[in-house]
């Protein structure tokens, strides 16, 4: 199964707001980059991933799960992007910050530290087990 990281700035969406989005989860818009929507377009209902807080806190703190499929996205004017929905998971019982991300040499690698600016993510299945066992049990 795929996994991905979604980057928020938290002072826009963080991962409480996420949480109170409750079971029914939240669209996830905004996008306006074409590597990232590739991305999106890539999830299938079921994908899980990262919720990272970028900007204020730098580090990846919960998991989301897709839960509805790829469509457009209605705050797109030009009809150009589009967005999956998400819903929280769980909170990581440790953030894994930026910081412990760069400092682990089998995650030189990762998305998150190779294209910093990206906002949607692709995270291989080895970047997953060692990010989930760096947030502790």
């Amino acid at each position: 199964m795929p996994h991905w990281l979604f980057k928020s700035e938290p002072s826009t969406w963080s991962w409480a707001d996420q949480v109170v989005a409750g079971a029914q989860g939240t669209e996830w818009t905004g996008v306006r980059n074409h590597t990232a929507k590739q991305h999106l377009q890539a999830m299938q209902v079921g994908d899980e991933g990262f919720f990272y807080h970028s900007g204020e806190g730098k580090e990846i703190v919960g998991l989301v799960e897709v839960s509805a499929p790829y469509r457009p996205d209605p705050t797109d004017a030009k009809g150009v992007f589009g967005l999956v929905e998400l819903r929280a998971l769980r909170p990581l019982p440790r953030p894994v910050t930026l910081a412990a991300v760069k400092a682990e040499p089998r995650l030189v690698g990762m998305a998150l530290v190779k294209f910093s600016r990206l906002s949607v993510q692709p995270v291989t299945q080895e970047e997953w087990e060692k990010v989930l066992a760096m947030a502790g049990p």
